[in-house]
């Protein structure tokens, strides 16, 4: 009797460890370790870089991984001081978008990153440096800026134009020389005059006053170049101000509802060349992906634009970003 529970006793011992192994393996012990991954914006008050995270939080959360965002306010120190806490806190990987692409200092943060094996994605601009990125994800800004400059051919002969930049911005950049490049191209180009340039960091909040000032200083421009819709809903939030009457055609970069609301139903807002944020966030977060498994990625991922007119802009849903038309 006592042999035949001890042999009961010991089916019973193997049976419970079998039965243990498999719960623990039905737990997610077989699952990869969570990974951290982290993600720096130059700025979270523009809806834009919003959408990118939501999309890259998508799938880190589909695979049970943790993503640490960080939000710098174009405060170029601050976002340093990310880039070094995320290498503190078992970063693997960070999806970048630089405050300023050509900081010296963020530049070396970054290497000690690399040296330190993180991954890098970098996500709507470029860094000074283009090595240091693993890939670098952006929108064909230069041909943004080609498509606003070739409709602005096409709707004046001549004009005077402002241009609200956004300086340590290397996409901003691009957008800015591709609008230029085709406007010496034209068969004209003296025509076209650039009556002033400034610097307005992205933000309609700064672009607004900056505005204002130089209307009521008398300076005259009927056309704006702005590097994105945020500047240009500032800009044409001062012409209102000033109760601006001649037309003053406005021309930005994004795509958002804002704009594209705006093209709709504002005489002066002209066109956007709409960016896809997600299909930006959705490219970067399987490059990170890719890049962690030790898998081949491009060191340039380029996403196209499309410039939304007045003309038409019915083909496109004016709530959320572009990610293409209706149809």
């Amino acid at each position: 009797m006592r042999k035949a529970l001890k042999a009961i006793l010991r089916e019973l011992t193997v049976a419970g460890i079998i039965i243990s192994l498999f719960a623990w393996l039905a737990s997610g012990a077989s699952q990869h370790p969570q990974l951290k991954i982290g993600s720096s914006y130059m700025t979270m008050n523009n809806p834009f870089y919003q959408v990118i995270n939501d999309e890259i939080a998508k799938q880190v959360e589909q695979k049970g991984d943790l993503l640490s965002n960080r939000d710098p306010g174009l405060d170029v120190n601050r976002q340093i001081e990310q880039i070094h806490a995320f290498m503190h806190s078992g970063v693997r990987v960070i999806i970048l978008n630089p405050v300023d692409g050509q900081n010296k200092q963020l530049l070396q943060a970054l290497q000690a990153a690399k040296r330190a094996g993180i991954k890098l994605v970098v996500v709507d601009s470029q860094l000074a440096n283009k090595q240091l990125a693993d890939t670098t994800i952006i929108s064909a800004n230069y041909h943004a800026g080609e498509l606003c400059a070739k409709h602005l051919l096409r709707q004046r002969q001549s004009a005077k134009i402002l241009l609200l930049d956004h300086y340590g911005a290397l996409s901003a950049r691009d957008r800015i020389t591709g609008f230029l490049a085709t406007l010496r191209r034209a068969p004209h180009p003296r025509r076209y005059q650039i009556i002033n340039h400034l610097n307005t960091w992205g933000q309609a909040e700064v672009t607004l006053p900056l505005v204002k000032r130089l209307l009521t200083h008398g300076l005259k421009f009927n056309t704006i170049m702005a590097i994105n819709d945020q500047i240009a809903v500032g800009a044409l939030a001062a012409l209102d101000a000033k109760s601006v009457t001649q037309q003053v055609d406005v021309y930005s970069v994004d795509g958002s509802s804002n704009m594209k609301q705006l093209i709709k139903t504002n005489h002066d807002a002209i066109a956007t060349a709409a960016q896809a944020p997600q299909k930006l966030g959705q490219q970067a977060i399987t490059a990170a992906y890719r890049l962690l498994a030790g898998k081949p990625v491009p060191r340039r991922i380029v996403i196209p634009v499309t410039l939304i007119t007045k003309r038409n802009q019915h083909l496109y849903n004016i709530s959320g970003w572009h990610y293409g038309s209706i149809f």
